[in-house]
């Protein structure tokens, strides 16, 4: 059973919701690293899922779940794991 430790202010729905979200991303991709790390969404770990991580995030409707700055960091770090798979990506 994994742990799920809160690290920030859970997003509307509450508590149980976000532990609900976390979880699902932990039993859907196991222990990989995400490009939004609580939430537990866009996997970064191979080369599909950089692809799918940046086509995801720049989808409007995706990244109006984040204020500004959340956008950047999470393309920043998908840009980074893109560089280090061998993924090219353009800017938006």
């Amino acid at each position: 059973m994994a742990r799920v430790a809160l690290v920030c202010e859970p997003p509307d729905g509450g508590v149980a919701e976000h532990v609900r979200r976390l979880a699902a991303g932990l039993h859907e991709y196991g222990h990989v690293k995400f490009a939004d790390p609580v939430n537990n969404k866009y996997p970064i770990d191979t080369a599909e899922h950089v692809r799918a991580a940046w086509s995801y995030i720049n989808h409007q409707d995706n990244a109006a779940k984040y204020d500004r700055d959340e956008v950047k960091t999470i393309k920043n770090k998908i840009k980074t794991a893109a560089k280090k798979q061998g993924v090219e990506i353009t800017d938006d």
